[in-house]
């Protein structure tokens, strides 16, 4: 007799096959949004050795699991249920579950004779894997690092875990100021582990034994060392230390799959459906295409491909010759040029015109916290592809660095970025009404009346409406920006995520992939989302009409054409966006630059 139980997470999916209660084999993967497509293979690959005619029960657990439980009328285990009946079954010396998973976490209290306590986090993913996933991106290393890295620590700083938006300042804080990232990936692992135990322990004592569970726990030593040290008084020796951390917590030989051994255990128990292994194995054979409903969904942005082609098409038309990049194998260039640069939090932006006004160098990298050799960097590349014997006729900075730059570098001129961001679209669009600017984590609306800025809208805290929002969610599914914007174009049926912030959003994507929605419909969702965030959250519009005819886009965030598309779609009006939207910031301190020279 055989049980099998599927754990279907909000970026994993886990199997374990069990013999009469003892674990024979598990399987473990990303699903990166489509759960069906890779539990189908997993289950191939699992049931692999056992004989056609064997017999299974199955049920299904996790936080997407429901839906499709629902969809292949297999029973449905709630995973706290499952962590449960594992330390019943398994492990009777455990006092305090304590598990971590993709985007939740979960405490569970056992004391003999009552039922167990159990309490897992609300709609906030700080102190889960998503968390640690997001502050791998941030550092620029591969999650597998993190744990080599923070073994080698020296200090260990405060961070707020309690929201992925807020940990993002402190962390780029600490880059700013030069932190090892060593020393940021500990001091991160230990706002995970205090938050766990913050937020689920609520005033419970957590007694030992402990168990440890999840992937985090599983692939981290290192956050289970920060877990014991939160749970275990200081020793007086780090040998003593170590021994009483050791004997405080257990790790078990399969800690990431506890609720899918759990599952599996209660599959057997009373009424249950049971396959055979053939059977077993075509489970989520064609479930991909399956919806529970259609009602979440939103008009697709284009029709087909051709319609696509056509728009983008459309798209450049208005520009030609705006950007003549130099041709490196040319001969060097010479003579007056003009220099703007959009130092940003995260990013360092470099145009150089030349007299006449067009592009002719762009340089766009990643600052790393250090804007002074961002833009160092930036230079001498330009110099080695323009040539030096060029003449820097005037020169302007913008952004978060722009002091720093014009002080260190000597530039003639510094403009606050609105000014940056209108003057480069009302050099590209005179008649401009209405300028969005959206970048990583900033976003500016500026309203123009008669040719002047009337009236501009910033967001504050929330960065849902932002560059960083799509790129955090596309990483968290497997896929760079890029690609998860050519994808959102296409969406036959975009699903409806709301105008949620990046913590709440977690819920509507599991609910989405619950439901059946396919990754590009993921994808086209979040390109409906940030616009929607920015007309109706931002800048609170009561009419359409207040944008005018004549609306200018750019940013980073407008290289995704889906977004582009959705504000058409949106708001009835057509849209401009430059070939460089992402370069407009800097673009606009040139032209800055090359009208005072002319003064």
């Amino acid at each position: 007799m055989y049980q099998l139980g599927i754990d279907i997470g909000s970026t994993t999916i886990k199997a374990a096959l069990l013999a009469d209660g003892q674990v024979l084999a598990t399987a473990y993967e990303r699903h990166n949004a489509a759960p069906a497509k890779v539990g189908s293979e997993l289950l191939k690959k699992l049931l692999c050795g056992l004989d056609c005619r064997s017999e299974l029960s199955v049920a299904i657990t996790g936080s997407v699991g429901m839906g499709y439980a629902t969809r292949l009328g297999v029973p449905f285990v709630q995973e706290v249920i499952a962590a449960a009946e594992v330390v019943k079954q398994m492990y009777p010396e455990v006092h305090t579950l304590v598990d971590i998973g993709g985007e939740d976490s979960k405490m569970i209290f056992f004391e003999p004779g009552r039922v167990p306590d159990m309490r897992m986090n609300g709609n906030c993913a700080g102190g889960t894997g998503a968390f640690i996933d997001q502050t791998a991106t941030l550092l620029g290393v591969d999650v597998a690092e993190i744990n080599s890295l923070a073994a080698k620590a020296k200090h260990v700083y405060p961070i707020a875990s309690r929201c992925g938006v807020f940990s993002k300042t402190d962390i780029q804080n600490l880059i700013s100021r030069s932190v090892s990232k060593e020393d940021i990936a500990a001091s991160m692992l230990n706002a995970v582990a205090l938050q766990v135990v913050s937020a689920l322990a609520r005033g419970m004592e957590i007694l030992p034994k402990v168990l440890l569970c999840g992937g985090p726990f599983a692939y981290i030593p290192e956050l289970r060392k920060a877990l014991a040290k939160n749970l275990t008084p200081a020793h007086s020796s780090a040998e003593g230390e170590q021994a009483q951390q050791e004997d405080f917590c257990i790790v078990p030989e399969h800690s990431q799959f506890v609720p899918a051994i759990g599952t599996a255990l209660l599959s057997a128990k009373g009424q249950c459906t049971m396959y055979r292994t053939d059977e077993a194995r075509r489970l989520f054979d064609e479930t991909d295409d399956k919806r529970v409903d259609l009602e979440n969904t939103l008009p697709p942005l284009f029709k087909d491909e051709e319609e696509y082609k056509e728009w983008l098409k459309n798209k450049k038309l208005n520009f030609a010759g705006f950007y003549e990049p130099v041709n490196p194998s040319v001969s060097p260039r010479s003579g007056r040029f003009f220099l703007g640069v959009d130092s940003g939090s995260t990013t360092t932006k470099v145009v150089l015109l030349d007299e006449q006004g067009t592009m002719v160098y762009s340089d766009y990298r990643y600052n790393n916290g250090n804007s002074y050799d961002a833009f160092l960097g930036a230079l001498q590349h330009m110099h080695a592809t323009v040539g030096d014997n060029i003449e820097i006729a005037g020169s302007c900075s913008t952004g978060y660095g722009e002091q720093l730059l014009k002080t260190a570098f000597r530039l003639d001129h510094g403009i606050v970025e609105t000014m940056a961001h209108f003057t480069a679209a009302k050099a590209m669009l005179p008649e401009v009404s209405f300028v969005l600017d959206i970048g990583g984590q900033d976003m500016k609306a500026i309203f123009v009346q008669n040719g002047s800025i009337r009236r501009i809208e910033i967001n504050e805290a929330c960065s849902s409406g932002c560059g960083s929002f799509i790129m955090t969610f596309a990483k968290q599914l497997g896929f760079e920006v890029g690609e998860f914007a050519r994808m959102a174009t296409l969406a036959k049926h975009p699903y409806d995520l709301g105008t949620r912030c990046t913590v709440f959003m977690n819920s509507k994507v599991k609910q989405a992939m619950r439901e059946g929605a396919k990754i590009e419909d993921i994808a086209a969702g979040f390109s409906y989302s940030v616009i929607k965030n920015c007309l109706y959250k931002v800048m609170k519009l009561q009419s359409f009409d207040q944008l005018g005819e004549h609306i200018m886009v750019q940013g980073g965030t407008f290289r995704n054409h889906s977004v582009v598309r959705a504000l058409e779609l949106l708001t009835g009006k057509d849209v401009t966006v430059s070939p460089v939207p992402e370069l407009m910031g800097a673009y606009g301190c040139a032209l800055y630059a090359l009208r005072a020279s002319k003064k």
